[in-house]
């Protein structure tokens, strides 16, 4: 019996098993919208036997975009398009997951291949908002500090976000809070510097997550999944740290999250992260003993028997893969085959695949 690929339930969804796939941008929608990449590339992961299939981080607004190239979750051609893929992960006997989220200061860079930086107005950007007018090293310089009003408008986004998801078919809803963007920003008092109720204590940095929160799960209704992604530290001295990281996850149980997905970092440049294999499970091990929620490892977890070991020491409950699958889509269907898991058994194989069973 493969702990790995053993079910797990969440409020009333029963997801085939704990390989899930990670948001993943592709820098490849126009204006917001997925094409049929999208479609192929999430439906391989389904097709490729994965639990749960999570979108790229989707915006929530337009200026909540990375960059020009992202894809969103703010209008109905999004919606409708969205709908389709989920249609055919679905089809596959996987779960569809949508990460909701907003770059904050880290907003209109420009995508991988075209050399990172910012993009500027005649280029097709904007200006990036966050807690504080702090600029993100090498990116826009003309971060604006959010305003209140401003702030009720991002929350009131993210539940209207997470209607349209539930809409589109959604199983699933994510909520980014992690790796240097507008919710992480909030968090670490290395980029929240403001001196009303959403800056200085604790209580103040966490407040726009837990509102989200709040948003998101009135949307989903009682029976629909949340989920958070939490960097679990900055990695530098003064900033987020793990034991925030613990205390926090124990109010979003309190306010109805399922399962926290714990990667790191991306709030601070230039800082030495040791990265290595699973260089992060024990985040989300502290987490899942220290807060008692349900928690994800993400981080070069990249063999069939190394995520088995994650999942049957208690260290998470589920694992989720990025480049690793993305070098291989049938990561779970060759993972299964390697721990003798037979088909049925939290594994689908496609009728038009079996043949690969034997030789």
């Amino acid at each position: 019996m493969s702990a790995l690929f053993s079910s797990i339930r969440l409020r009333d969804l029963e997801i085939r098993n704990r390989v899930w796939v990670s948001p993943m941008c592709q820098y490849s929608a126009t204006d917001g919208v997925p094409h049929d990449w999208h479609l192929v590339h999430l439906g391989s992961f389904a097709r490729g036997g994965a639990g749960l299939v999570f979108t790229e981080a989707s915006a929530v607004l337009p200026e909540g975009r990375i960059s020009p190239q992202d894809a969103g979750m703010w209008s109905d051609e999004q919606q409708a398009v969205w709908t389709r893929i989920v249609d055919f992960v679905h089809g596959q006997g996987a779960a569809a997951g949508m990460q909701l989220a907003h770059a904050g200061r880290k907003a209109s860079t420009r995508a991988p291949w075209l050399g990172r930086g910012p993009v500027a107005d005649d280029e097709g950007g904007w200006q990036p908002l966050g807690p504080s007018a702090d600029p993100f090293p090498a990116l826009r310089q003309d971060v604006r500090e959010l305003r209140p009003d401003e702030i009720r408008e991002v929350v009131t986004a993210f539940g209207d976000s997470a209607r349209r998801a539930v809409a589109a078919g959604f199983d699933v809803l994510e909520i980014h809070a992690a790796h240097g963007y507008l919710l992480h920003e909030f968090l670490s008092p290395l980029s929240n510097h403001r001196d009303d109720e959403y800056g200085g204590s604790f209580d103040n940095r966490s407040r726009l997550l837990l509102e989200v929160v709040d948003a998101v799960r009135a949307a989903a209704g009682e029976g629909r999944p949340v989920v958070v992604r939490l960097s679990a530290t900055d990695w530098a001295d003064g900033g987020w740290t793990i034991e925030d990281s613990v205390r926090l996850a124990g109010r979003l149980e309190e306010a109805g999250v399922d399962l926290v997905d714990m990667s790191s970092g991306g709030n601070v440049a230039d800082v030495d992260i040791p990265v290595g294999p699973g260089y992060q499970v024990e985040f989300a091990r502290r987490v899942r003993a220290g807060a008692g929620i349900a928690t994800g490892a993400v981080g070069m977890i990249t063999e069939a028997k190394q995520a088995e070991d994650v999942v049957a020491s208690g260290a998470a409950d589920v694992v989720l893969l990025a480049r690793a699958i993305l070098r291989d889509p049938h990561w779970a269907l060759r993972a299964a085959h390697e721990l003798g898991v037979e088909p049925g058994h939290g594994i689908d194989w496609p009728p038009q695949y079996l043949r690969a069973l034997f030789r």
